[in-house]
């Protein structure tokens, strides 16, 4: 596989990761993940990484950057599934995804994102 699939749902956009990330991929992701953010004019971003058994510190940093680069393009970004293992790897790394909210399913995920939205929303409406 040398992409991983992006849907649109709603004004977000939904990336299952189904297969091991290698860098060049994970790569691809990131430049097909901010072209989509541009083209859909979405607000949010919702990766599922539950199939991931691990998550070196290049995904991690992957990860990281996505999320940054939504944060500039105005949406939210949220990472859901991440399994125990995972979660220990990235601590133990010493790995911190500052821009990276999580979730434990996909739709808790849709709500935090949807709910995030709303008070951004809410707080630009009150600078008016």
């Amino acid at each position: 596989m040398d992409r991983i699939p992006i849907l649109k749902f709603g004004d977000c956009l939904l990336v299952t990761i189904q297969v091991d990330m290698h860098d060049q991929l994970a790569m691809a992701l990131q430049d097909d993940l901010t072209a989509r953010l541009v083209k859909e004019r979405s607000r949010g971003v919702l990766i599922d990484i539950s199939a991931l058994e691990i998550v070196d510190s290049f995904m991690g940093r992957i990860l990281n950057n996505i999320a940054s680069m939504a944060k500039i393009l105005d949406a939210v970004t949220v990472v859901v599934g991440m399994r125990p293992a995972v979660a220990i790897t990235l601590v133990e790394l010493g790995l911190e995804l500052p821009g990276v909210r999580t979730a434990l399913n996909v739709e808790r995920g849709m709500d935090l994102i949807r709910s995030t939205v709303d008070a951004e929303t809410a707080s630009d409406v009150d600078l008016d």
